[in-house]
């Protein structure tokens, strides 16, 4: 039983992890259009979360975290609009960094990890009612 438990506690950590992945994305989608207000201000920058394992010293399992949500040091794109507030004195302004079909796939791929995740809680779950069940 012990072993499922361990089983259930990797996925959980799995599925926080990729819950805080959800909500970086989600927080990219929301800011794709957002501009600087001021011509020498700065777009919203897209986040990137890393991961890491991490031992619990108390379980003795290893377990995926967050390890840091970090801002993507890619260019972000130029586009002209000279009527825009924080247009450069040639009419272009900075656009964020964010490539929505990059997220969305991101997302995907996010998601489909938090449903495998559950699965393994519920086939531990699952395995764990009937050992019991088998034990009466």
């Amino acid at each position: 039983m012990d072993e499922l438990t361990k089983s259930s506690n990797i996925a959980i950590a799995g599925m926080k992890a990729q819950s805080q992945r959800l909500r970086v994305i989600s927080e990219n989608l929301a800011n794709a259009d957002s501009t600087a207000q001021t011509p020498d201000g700065l777009p919203y920058r897209r986040k990137v979360v890393t991961f890491k394992n991490e031992l619990d010293r108390a379980t003795g399992i290893n377990a995926v975290k967050v390890d840091k949500v970090r801002g993507d040091s890619a260019d972000f794109q130029r586009r002209y609009d000279p009527k825009h507030p924080a247009a450069d004195r040639d009419g272009y302004i900075l656009s964020p960094n964010v490539n929505p079909l990059i997220e969305l796939m991101d997302m995907r791929e996010a998601q489909r990890s938090y449903e495998a995740n559950m699965n393994v809680i519920n086939t531990s779950r699952s395995l764990l009612s009937r050992t019991v069940e088998m034990l009466r």
